[in-house]
């Protein structure tokens, strides 16, 4: 990176205490100096305005999977930019069909329709609405609209998705939301045959779908047990109800796999990606759809059963083209291989510090969460777990933290960083967990 700072921290911090209204925090709260002014970005690391570099244990939020200032990504998108700078998809957009047709290559089973949105929360909306709209199609006559989803589960802000979210910060505000959402208890505590009571107790024909993350990540990293997704899967083809996996996290590698349901062989009826298509760089998600699940909004111009939404950003040539270029970057270089290698180093590290403020430190590949606890065992208070966290960054370390995902406090560090993080900077994130554990005392 370079050494110099293009910005006047003091002037850009005044604009965005005028101006800006961040996201899930309490602007009373925020002092002068509580939020950096991120100016630059190599690699797995970051530069702030005063000219501190840190490392981002968070790949922005779960998603630069490639790193930072891949030149490869830019030029795409410049050049693309020069060609043509947009256009919807009601006509065809070359760099939207070479990015579907690259994606079937590369989702699993037959996972080969593609609606392109702008995020993983309309990835998720655009889901749900196809879901519905599928059930009603296929059976007819039944009233199959209702989504069974988890608790601690998190699909987005968008309504239908805040609906299926399972966190009561990120939804009390907004109720009543969408009707016919019922949420049971995740794993690892709780097992599928949940799912299929609830099934049996609403009645079959009046499910739609199941939408479930393969390893929640907001709410906590919550990994299942290997038996959980098969028989998911066994529930939702018994009953005839759809299953969505939510990988807009855990796609591209993040989990050790290139996607997080090939560890457990599971091929879902629709697949929703965002985050790492792109790897960040610019904003794109997409609801993937089989074969099967394509073929029931097929039909005559009067039956009226096509997908009547559409996305005037969805699918824009200059995102499509980022995303073509990250996902080669990432495929060319395994980074999923990586991920699981530097992963499973990382996991070993920090699940070898000793103390008693530690609870757990789970995960899979490089998506992970610390669980801080006090000296009882319950979650670490506010003031603490905030020590704790003051302290990571002043060593040099940018993590997640759980935030309004469940009631009470929430000492729940995150842990997601670039795929490309080297074992020496695995090292780094282990020395400044140390260093924020002695904060806490």
């Amino acid at each position: 990176m370079s050494d110099s700072v293009t910005v006047d921290p003091k002037e850009i911090r005044a604009q965005d205490r005028a101006h800006i209204w961040h996201p899930m925090v309490q602007h009373e709260s925020i002092g002068p100096e509580d939020l950096m002014v991120i100016t630059e970005g190599s690699g797995a690391m970051l530069k702030d305005a005063d000219g501190k570099e840190y490392l981002d244990a968070y790949a922005g939020i779960w998603n630069v999977n490639v790193g930072y200032g891949r030149q490869e990504i830019v030029d795409a998108v410049t050049e693309q930019m020069q060609r043509l700078a947009s256009y919807p998809q009601t006509q065809i957009v070359a760099p939207a069909a070479q990015l579907a047709a690259r994606l079937a290559e590369l989702l699993p089973g037959d996972l080969n329709r593609f609606f392109f949105v702008n995020s993983g929360s309309e990835a998720n909306e655009t889901a749900l609405k196809a879901a519905r709209q599928c059930g009603r199609q296929r059976h007819p006559g039944e009233n199959r609209h209702k989504i069974i989803a988890r608790y601690q589960g998190y699909h987005g802000f968008t309504m239908g998705a805040a609906s299926a979210t399972g966190q009561v910060g990120r939804k009390r505000m907004f109720e009543p939301l969408v009707p016919g959402f019922i949420h049971v208890e995740p794993p690892p505590t709780h097992g599928p045959d949940d799912i299929a009571r609830v099934i049996e107790r609403e009645s079959p024909d009046t499910v739609a779908a199941v939408i479930a993350e393969p390893i929640i990540g907001g709410g906590g990293v919550l990994v299942p047990p290997d038996d959980y997704f098969p028989r998911v899967r066994e529930i939702c083809d018994h009953y005839g109800v759809l299953l969505i996996l939510d990988e807009v996290i855990t796609g591209f590698g993040r989990t050790g796999k290139l996607f997080a349901c090939e560890h457990w062989g599971v091929v879902p009826d629709m697949m929703t990606i965002a985050k790492g298509l792109s790897s960040g760089y610019l904003p794109i998600g997409a609801c993937a759809v089989s074969d099967d699940v394509f073929e029931a909004f097929k039909g005559e111009v009067e039956d009226e059963v096509e997908f009547s939404q559409v996305s005037t950003y969805g699918g824009h040539p200059a995102c499509c083209a980022a995303a073509l270029a990250a996902v080669d970057i990432l495929v060319r270089e395994k980074l999923w291989e990586n991920s699981e290698q530097v992963g499973a180093y990382l996991l070993d590290r920090l699940q070898s510090i000793e103390t008693q403020y530690i609870k757990e430190v789970r995960g899979k590949g490089l998506m992970m969460a610390i669980e801080l606890q006090d000296e009882y065992g319950a979650m670490l208070d506010a003031k603490r777990s905030g020590a704790f966290g003051k302290a990571v960054r002043e060593a040099g370390v940018i993590f997640g933290k759980m935030s309004h995902a469940m009631a009470g406090p929430e000492s729940v560090y995150h842990l997601a960083p670039p795929l490309i993080l080297t074992e020496e900077q695995a090292d780094t994130i282990g020395n400044a967990v140390v260093t924020g554990l002695r904060a806490i005392g």
